[in-house]
């Protein structure tokens, strides 16, 4: 019997989680773990964004030198279908 009172109240009984108690920053790992993965795919989500916007511009730019009289139609077309493609 005494054997099994001493290994139930040990050292390790007086740690900081023992009896409900716990450290008071335990909410901060899950948030901080949450905050990496939503800047993480946050920041993959804006550069696809950007990659899928560039063509878009490109296709903008080729339109405007065709307005101003740089490029002909032809030329417009072939550069367009490559941007396109």
């Amino acid at each position: 019997m005494e054997t099994m009172s001493l290994a139930a109240y040990g050292p390790w009984q007086h740690g900081p989680w023992q009896h409900g108690d716990g450290p008071g920053w335990w909410p901060v790992i899950p948030l901080a773990f949450g905050l990496f993965w939503l800047l993480l795919l946050g920041g993959g989500g804006y550069l696809l964004w950007r990659r899928t916007k560039t063509p878009a511009r490109a296709e903008s730019v080729l339109a405007e030198r065709y307005a101003r009289g740089e490029i002909d139609e032809e030329e417009y077309r072939e550069r367009l279908a490559v941007l396109r493609s």
